[in-house]
């Protein structure tokens, strides 16, 4: 096995751990020819070296993460990342204060938009949760 295998199976592991089997499975299936090589760079790169690494714990992550993508106005990144936080072990109060606290370093909008995301997520795995049992 060559490094690159060992960091995109270690990507796609951790990747799975975070976001969960069914989005990382969607995004496969909807890579194609041609972005196919970018899926596999961000599972290789983003989660198999950075993501895998011990510095910081997965629920510091996905709160820096959350306010990163705040900051960059990335919605569709923005909602995973909030559900991963939530697999990660992150409180809805903890998710409000990483958003309450970008509010003056990037922004009302980028905040006030920040939070209808996170929202509608919130409520989105509430009922999941509810229709679960």
């Amino acid at each position: 096995m060559s490094d690159d295998e060992s960091r995109l199976e270690r990507g796609n592991r951790m990747r799975r751990e975070v976001l969960g089997d069914a989005h990382v499975d969607r995004s496969m299936l909807r890579a194609t020819d041609f972005t196919r090589v970018l899926q596999e760079y961000v599972t290789a790169s983003c989660w198999g070296d950075v993501w895998s690494r011990p510095g910081l714990d997965r629920r510091t992550r996905s709160l820096l993460n959350l306010a990163m993508l705040t900051a960059l106005n990335r919605p569709h990144e923005f909602s995973v990342h909030v559900r991963g936080a939530l697999r990660n072990g992150c409180t809805e109060a903890e998710i409000q204060e990483v958003l309450l606290q970008t509010a003056p370093y990037c922004g009302a909008p980028a905040a006030l938009e920040a939070f209808r995301l996170a929202e509608q997520v919130l409520q989105e795995t509430r009922q999941e949760a509810a229709a679960a049992g």
